[in-house]
């Protein structure tokens, strides 16, 4: 299923999600221009006002699909309180499409350190420096912080902040969705049964 020529009954007769969208991560890593792991991520805050912004998925496997954020930003405190979310991946290039919906859980401090030590050393400085969504006075504001922080870790490891971790969202559906001629797409949305596996539906467009 990795060819970009995808048919349509290739497709619809995938088993299981989780090959199915590595097979199209894979086509899009190939076909598009920047950021073919840029996913829009969807949270409610405590009035149930929701918020969507563009996170960069960091990894999946069949436990899930894992982001890294601070936990103090809007993200990370509307995460937090309703321990939900939702991610939609838009492939321009493929005209294809993946939401994906499902409770959220922490990564472990092992993945999350393993993860930040893999990130470039002034992306970990900026974990430290940002308050992430708080108001920022002026752009020097934020300079300064970081060169504090540079000064502060010029010898050594940088350890991980206890605010800066990951999120996993545990999918209870993935809709796959294809553009087809007259806008008669292609959707196949699989849903989690009781036993852990998957139920699969095929859905008008």
């Amino acid at each position: 299923m990795s060819d970009t020529e995808l048919t349509s009954s290739d497709f619809t007769e995938a088993a299981e999600p989780f090959r199915l969208f590595a097979a199209w991560l894979d086509d899009a890593t190939k076909s598009e221009p920047n950021d073919p792991n840029g996913v829009a991520l969807a949270t409610v805050d405590a009035d149930g006002m929701p918020d969507v912004r563009m996170v960069l998925l960091k990894g999946f496997d069949e436990g899930g699909f894992v982001f890294y954020t601070n936990f103090e930003s809007a993200k990370g405190q509307e995460i937090l309180g309703s321990m939900k979310a939702a991610m939609c991946f838009h492939w321009k290039s493929l005209r294809r499409q993946v939401r994906i919906r499902g409770p959220v859980e922490i990564v472990s401090d092992a993945e999350a350190d393993a993860y930040y030590a893999t990130r470039p050393r002034g992306s970990r400085i900026g974990a430290w420096a940002s308050k992430q969504s708080r108001p920022l006075e002026s752009r020097f504001a934020l300079e300064k912080a970081v060169a504090e922080y540079t000064a502060r870790h010029a010898i050594g490891e940088i350890p991980r902040p206890k605010h800066w971790s990951g999120f996993r969202i545990v999918p209870q559906t993935i809709e796959f969705w294809h553009d087809r001629p007259f806008r008669l797409h292609d959707r196949v949305v699989f849903s989690r049964d009781a036993k852990g596996g998957w139920d699969k539906t095929r859905l008008y467009p």
